[in-house]
């Protein structure tokens, strides 16, 4: 049986969360890149800040999001070592069978490969089971990560008047660059974790 079901929290947490902050950044633009006035449209002003978030520090340095990575990856690691064990039964019952199949009569043999048969399918439906089970926490506890960093951008951002906070990640950016006056990972990031540790 393959362990392909059982997928590392870690990637798919930040894909999920990439797309996330994509999904957000191009919302938030369709409401603060234009403005109606006097029947015109105008961009964002020079004297409205953008600034951004380094998103790889961000993953590596919430806690939120590595206590929710290490949970994962124990579940997974769990899952896998239940699979095994399962599947290690069951392949000692269809050796022992295969060892002793010469002596069984035809219907002996033939409820004994059935039964085998049966099993084989459960064991393979449990483990599509229970990597989908899997896959839907992840995503679920992912939509609250991603709630959660939103939620409090939208606060900070309000608190400090930035219009738009955009999100930075080496090799998958639209920003070629910024001036470093314009990150404040080091800052949301220290709210997270205090806003964390309240909870």
């Amino acid at each position: 049986m393959e362990r392909k079901t059982f997928k590392t929290f870690g990637l798919f947490a930040t894909a999920a969360l990439i797309t996330a902050f994509s999904a957000c950044q191009n919302k938030d633009a369709k409401t603060t890149e234009t403005k109606k006035t006097d029947s015109t449209t105008a961009a964002v002003s020079v004297n409205e800040k953008i600034v951004f978030v380094n998103q790889d520090s961000l993953l590596t340095k919430y806690d939120y999001y590595k206590d929710l990575k290490n949970k994962f990856e124990k579940k997974t690691k769990d899952a896998q070592s239940d699979l095994q064990s399962k599947q290690q039964a069951y392949q000692r019952e269809v050796t022992q069978y295969q060892q002793s199949a010469g002596t069984l009569s035809a219907d002996q043999r033939k409820s004994t490969e059935e039964r085998l048969g049966r099993k084989g399918q459960e064991l393979q439906a449990y483990q599509q089971n229970a990597g989908g089970a899997l896959q839907n926490e992840q995503a679920v506890e992912t939509e609250k990560l991603y709630d959660k960093v939103a939620g409090y951008l939208k606060t900070y951002s309000k608190e400090k008047g930035y219009k738009m906070v955009l999100t930075f990640s080496k090799g998958n950016s639209a920003i070629l660059f910024a001036d470093e006056s314009l990150d404040i990972t080091s800052e949301v990031i220290k709210g997270l974790n205090a806003e964390y540790t309240k909870k």
